[in-house]
């Protein structure tokens, strides 16, 4: 990974259906940040490219919620068309397994019963990497934190007027309660939370597992070089551009994320980045959605955490897991991932990269 730093312009009750509908507008607002100020944003203009771009192909749709974005390069048209069209397929397909506020999905099924029978082989998988991911960060990784989600939305988006301080202590106690991986019980033929009110969220993973699949699809219908944006701040490079040069991404700079603090120059590797100020529930952005599972707040010890690694999955759960775990463990956690890279933004500004 080549890095330039530098700046420039950045192309109530959760079972309710008010409930529902507050979280879907936090969704379209998160969405709506990130595309203007994305975290991960591509800097490569096809208009950039030489003439060979006739040979590139676009799909622009949403994936999970967020907008996503296919660039390939292949020479038959006819075979781009058809790898186009397995990758929707297959967003669609993983979609009713992990869309939150798909309600026929497997984990709004969950969620709403707190029971699934039958769960599907990467529901099983997608679990058993945040039970991974849970174990290395010591507890800071706990896709159990849905009910904080559901206080917090509810709580600054319920009222007119709500209290700047966030939600009292003695609730956020109560929805505390409902939080925690020990109380997740996993078979091969069931998946069961142990409290009435539980919920999971796999947003902090889910949209880079989606991505490794829409790769390995690619990949079947021999396409070698690839960007495959599925979130806005989830990218996977495949190869190299087609005028042989390193992909460029731009990591928007927090305190001003309508520029561009940092430029990657990357090739065959995955790129993430976590920051609470992509999802704020106030204008300050203290209240945002990577909360800490012990304390049932947000996180503060970064405002922003960029991984490159080798699987998108990795990058999107570690740069989640990272933003949470206290710097004092994240040695431990990156000791894991020996191959992976970190850079990591502190509140007043400041860059450090973290050995990996």
């Amino acid at each position: 990974m080549r890095m330039n730093s530098g700046r420039g312009e950045l192309l109530g009750s959760p079972r309710t259906v008010e409930a529902r509908a507050t979280r879907s507008m936090l969704s379209r607002r998160r969405v709506l940040i990130i595309i203007g100020a994305v975290a991960g944003l591509p800097l490569l203009p096809c208009a950039d490219l030489p003439a060979d771009a006739a040979r590139l192909h676009r799909w622009q749709g949403t994936s999970l919620g967020s907008p996503s974005y296919i660039l390939l390069h292949h020479p038959d048209r006819g075979v781009a068309d058809r790898a186009v069209a397995d990758c929707v397929a297959e967003i669609e397909r993983l979609e009713k397994q992990f869309g939150l506020y798909r309600s026929d999905s497997e984990i709004a099924r969950l969620n709403s019963h707190g029971r699934l029978e039958a769960p599907s082989h990467d529901f099983l998988t997608l679990l058993s990497e945040c039970q991974r991911f849970y174990e290395l960060s010591g507890g800071a990784f706990d896709v159990t934190v849905q009910p904080l989600w559901d206080l917090y939305a509810a709580h600054f988006f319920g009222s007119a007027n709500p209290p700047p301080e966030g939600p009292e202590q003695r609730v956020i106690e109560q929805a505390l309660t409902l939080v925690g991986w020990a109380g997740v019980d996993i078979t091969s033929r069931h998946v069961a939370v142990a409290r009435r009110g539980m919920a999971l969220t796999l947003n902090g993973i889910a949209q880079g597992y989606l991505t490794d699949r829409i790769v390995d699809i690619l990949h079947t219908h021999g396409c070698d070089r690839v960007l495959a944006d599925m979130g806005r701040s989830e990218i996977r490079l495949v190869g190299q551009r087609p005028d042989g040069e390193a992909w460029r991404v731009g990591i928007a700079d927090p305190l001003a994320p309508t520029r561009v603090a940092v430029t990657l120059e990357l090739a065959d590797r995955c790129v993430s980045t976590s920051g609470g100020y992509g999802t704020r529930f106030e204008a300050t952005g203290r209240h945002h959605h990577l909360f800490d599972p012990k304390t049932g707040t947000s996180a503060s010890h970064y405002i922003a955490v960029t991984v490159v690694a080798g699987s998108t999955m990795v990058a999107d759960a570690l740069s989640t897991a990272l933003y949470v775990t206290p710097p004092e463990d994240a040695g431990r956690l990156l000791a894991a991932f020996p191959g992976a890279e970190v850079l990591v933004t502190r509140p007043d500004g400041s860059q450090q990269k973290l050995p990996g």
